[in-house]
């Protein structure tokens, strides 16, 4: 007779918005340091991701960076699984999905190095993160590949979304790109 022994790698926290998951994975600590389980495609299908992932990106950025708020139109729309391994972040999703009962409306996550939280952002969502220590390092997996000529944002200042990014104002550091796109109320939204 054989005995198995399920080991928990992972609790998934429901957010407000319907497909927005937290990932919060189990860290194995000793001595040495620390073990995590970063990504399990058989642990995170059972647990309702069921992406299949194709591209991996890394940033690294500094306080008061502000990314976002970026989308990838159909064909070519990505579902990411994001993580911050070094420093901390702000991540804003943003529920762009016109049938959905939270159209518009965002929701944050602080992810870091020390809580090894992961957010999963499904198809349908602008997204976004700011810089809230010294430098961040901050990966992506997705979904599908980008495709420049899909790329789509949504004004990161936008007054409708009043997001708090918890950077000032005259301290964000933003990409002349990520300050031309619409407003939400100008959007010519493609989901």
């Amino acid at each position: 007779m054989r005995t198995f022994l399920l080991i928990i790698t992972m609790e998934i926290i429901k957010t407000p918005i319907e497909g927005l998951l937290i990932v919060e994975p189990r860290v194995f600590r000793d001595a040495r340091g620390y073990f995590v389980e970063t990504y399990n495609e058989e642990r995170y299908r059972e647990a309702g991701i069921d992406a299949q992932f194709v591209q991996d990106n890394q940033s690294c950025s500094s306080y008061g960076v502000v990314r976002g708020l970026h989308f990838q139109r159909p064909p070519y729309t990505q579902a990411k699984l994001v993580s911050c391994t070094v420093g901390r972040v702000l991540d804003i999703a943003v529920d762009l999905r016109k049938d959905s009962p939270t159209f518009g409306k965002w929701f944050s996550v602080e992810l870091s190095e020390e809580n090894k939280r992961q957010f999963f952002i499904p198809r349908g969502f602008a997204h976004g993160f700011s810089v809230l220590s010294e430098t961040a390092i901050f990966t992506y997996k997705c979904d599908n590949l980008y495709h420049p000529e899909a790329d789509g944002g949504l004004l990161l200042s936008d007054p409708d979304l009043a997001i708090d990014w918890q950077i000032p104002e005259e301290a964000r550091i933003i990409s002349e790109k990520d300050t031309k796109h619409p407003t939400l109320k100008n959007l010519d939204n493609p989901f």
